[in-house]
């Protein structure tokens, strides 16, 4: 076996410095092997490679051969195609000369041709000049025989057409025959429109129109129902019979533009039929608020704007009614009553834009022109459904001019009010004192009213055409905020000596009631659509970094954060001076509480009853005293904040200056337990379930000094053991699970040995 095992051991080979080839060496080896035996093989094995190698040397003669033959076969291809090649050469140079001398002989045809061609185009052009005429010509006659013979129907149609034509003509260069079909259509529509506008008015008359009374007082039905019935069906033909005027009028009429400074929206014109209904109220309109009538007053823009109103709540049950079932049967997309306001608006836009420049300089009259333009507007919206997409007054008051004055006036009465809120007697008093459910916030009377001064602007500008005028009204906005914040901060400083007093703790209330109301308007639609045009021009004008520009397109950010951020930082320095205030006092009033003799307390078994610390009750009653009556002047969060953060500060000050600095007793650990448990926490009992948790030093404290004598010792000898040894054994509990066994998660383990060494009395356990 162990022969066997040595001839199969593979012999390792240096394939560098061995004479016979690798693949000669690797084929002996797979066929023969170690085994003797295989040597039979070797005649056969000749046998096979002697005939593989005669079947390649036939192959390789076959391919020596073949190779010849092949290079011979290209060379013949390519000298073939050489030939070829040159053949075509040939026959395309004959093939030139052809053409060249053809065309030489063809020029003369070309330049007779030429100007056959023109001739022929020209003619053409001529003749098409003179199918328009005889069309233009077709149609005047059409319309002609209809008048003739009464068909206004048909020849307002034919005219319809006419006007189309010339539409169509506009891009021809030919002027005359522009002109020949533009004098054409607007004579035809000026015998049309006359003819059909007086027989339009004469039918208005029957119906009393216009409305100057209100809606309830106007009877649409005349006297006979036969009689009604005609005037509708009258007043239905001769609308429909104008609106096909629609084209040739607006060809030939150009409506009244206001100045591009407006940037009123581009608008279609008013229909005929409603131009010629509009017309009655236009003419009282020029009539009673231009030129020197008494109605015509700078200071009364309320006498103009409110007629509008009231003309278009007198025809809206009209229109709506009446006139809109015509229009839809026309197939026309035009809303009547709309139609209407936005006619009468452009009266009013007219009228602006004339009186504005008058009274721009003069605050009082401006103000109160702002003021009912803004009401106008509301009700023209809320009552009148009028489109934002319209052109309308805030279009005219963000004129820049007159824009930056409205600024500068809404800028001006706010400071104003904001004075006259300030001085009030009442400023620092809840309009809701008494009233316990409304008064949570305990608001001051100057918070809210500045709150609500600032919403007052929202709605005035919130309609304003364009992001970018009413950015900066929210940039005016922002000022105002931090203009009275500084205020604030002003009379905050005056009362800095008081810091518990009523008025400090009114404008810690207000600090926290303007930026609580600024935080829930950053998600308000309205800002935060403001926020996004706020981030496209800054996105524009590259003026932040890159981090701002993803926190507010991410809504991280709002865009009254910077006020937000201030006012919290304010609210912050108030309440921490007046936790200092209040914990200053505390400290005083814990001075002898500190000097307690805690290392000679009688025991809880040497007592009947355990009682308050005498030195503690000073303590405990400013806590008391200070708890109650900020709880009454702050509002339920700022109070909750105070709190807590003064429980943190009496906390940490009983821990360190009080038990840190003391031995104890049995009694003496007895007794702080209870002054801490049974009459400090409870004190902030009301305030939340469970107080302690926020006196987790003292907590945990009072139950390490409190520990029976086994428990401790127990506990010591585990903190030391683990001290003294980084890794414990996998038997022994580590420190850490030691504590949290007792309830102690707080205080580190060094603190936990201190406080165990501040124990007074340890048994002699013989160590």
């Amino acid at each position: 076996m162990t022969t066997v095992a040595v001839r199969k051991k593979e012999v390792p080979r240096d394939l560098d410095h061995c004479d016979i080839p690798y693949y000669v060496s690797e084929f002996v080896e797979r066929e023969v092997g170690n085994d003797y035996d295989s040597l039979k093989k070797l005649d056969n094995l000749i046998d096979k490679l002697s005939e593989n190698k005669k079947l390649l040397e036939e192959q390789v003669l076959t391919v020596s051969s073949e190779v010849p033959k092949r290079i011979q076969h290209a060379l013949k291809n390519a000298e073939d195609s050489k030939k070829s090649l040159t053949r075509l050469l040939e026959e395309e140079t004959v093939l030139s000369d052809s053409i060249n001398s053809h065309l030489l002989k063809a020029q003369p045809w070309m330049e007779d041709l030429d100007v056959l061609i023109s001739q022929v185009e020209e003619i053409e052009r001529h003749l098409s000049y003179l199918k328009w005429i005889s069309r233009i010509e077709e149609l005047s006659d059409s319309i002609q025989q209809y008048l003739m013979t009464n068909n206004v129907p048909e020849a307002a149609s034919t005219l319809a057409f006419m006007a189309e034509l010339d539409i169509k003509l506009q891009e021809s260069s030919c002027s005359h025959l522009l002109a020949f079909v533009r004098s054409t259509v607007k004579f035809w529509h000026k015998i049309l429109k006359d003819k059909l506008s007086s027989d339009f008015e004469e039918v208005l008359t029957q119906l009393r129109w216009p409305f100057v009374g209100p809606p309830q007082s106007q009877a649409f039905g005349l006297a006979a129902p036969a009689i009604a019935s005609d005037v509708y069906n009258n007043l239905e033909m001769l609308f429909c019979q104008l609106l096909k005027l629609q084209t040739s009028d607006e060809l030939l009429t150009k409506p009244k533009q206001l100045p591009e400074k407006y940037s009123l929206p581009p608008s279609p014109p008013i229909i005929l039929p409603m131009q010629i209904m509009l017309s009655p109220l236009q003419k009282r309109f020029k009539y009673h608020f231009t030129g020197n009538k008494q109605t015509n007053v700078l200071n009364k823009p309320e006498w103009y704007l409110t007629q509008v109103l009231m003309w278009i709540g007198n025809h809206a049950k009209f229109l709506d009614e009446k006139i809109q079932p015509i229009l839809d049967k026309a197939g026309s997309s035009v809303n009547a009553g709309l139609e209407f306001s936005r006619a009468l608006v452009m009266l009013i836009l007219e009228k602006l834009a004339v009186d504005i420049p008058c009274l721009l300089y003069d605050d009082t009259l401006f103000c109160h022109l702002v003021d009912e333009v803004l009401l106008f507007e509301r009700e023209l919206y809320s009552v009148h459904g009028y489109l934002s997409s319209f052109p309308s007054c805030m279009h005219i008051l963000s004129e820049e001019s007159c824009f930056q004055r409205w600024l500068t006036v809404e800028k001006k009465f706010a400071l104003q009010k904001m004075d006259s809120m300030l001085s009030s007697e009442a400023a620092w008093i809840s309009q809701y004192k008494d009233i316990t459910d409304v008064d949570e916030m305990k608001v001051p009377d100057c918070a809210e009213t500045f709150m609500t001064l600032l919403l007052v602007i929202t709605d005035r500008y919130k309609n304003l055409p364009t992001a970018s005028r009413k950015l900066q009204f929210l940039g005016l906005q922002k000022e105002l905020v931090d203009d009275f914040r500084i205020r604030l901060t002003q009379v905050m400083k005056e009362e800095t000596r008081a810091s518990l007093g009523f008025r400090y703790c009114a404008i810690l209330n207000a600090v926290n009631y303007i930026a609580t109301v600024l935080a829930d308007w950053a998600d308000n639609v309205f800002f935060l659509q403001l926020q996004q045009a706020e981030l496209e021009v800054r996105a524009e004008s590259s003026a932040v970094s890159q981090l701002q520009l993803g926190q507010l397109a991410s809504m991280e950010s709002s865009v009254f954060d910077e006020m937000i951020n201030l006012l919290e930082r304010l609210k912050h320095d108030m309440l921490t001076r007046q936790v200092d205030h209040v914990f200053r006092e505390v400290k005083d009033a814990a001075k002898l509480y500190k000097k307690e003799r805690w290392l000679s307390l009688p025991s809880q078994a040497e007592q009947a009853v355990m009682s308050l610390s005498s030195t503690a009750c000073p303590m405990l009653l400013t806590l008391r005293d200070r708890l109650l009556q900020l709880e009454q002047q702050l509002c339920h969060s700022l109070f909750k904040i105070f709190w807590q953060m003064l429980a943190e500060k009496v906390d940490v000050y009983i821990y360190q200056e009080i038990i840190m600095a003391n031995h104890f007793n049995e009694g003496g650990a007895a007794q702080l337990q209870f002054d801490m448990s049974r009459n400090l926490f409870p004190l902030f009992s009301h305030y939340c379930k469970r107080p302690e948790n926020y006196f987790k030093h003292i907590k945990e404290a009072c139950i390490i000094l409190n520990l029976n004598v086994g428990s401790a010792l127990l506990l010591k000898d585990v903190l030391e053991s683990a001290s003294e040894n980084e890794t414990l054994k996998p038997s022994q509990p580590s420190a850490t699970a030691a504590l949290n066994e007792l309830g102690v998660y707080k205080l580190a383990q060094s603190d936990v040995e201190i406080l165990l060494n501040l124990r007074a009395s340890w048994p002699n356990t013989g160590k």
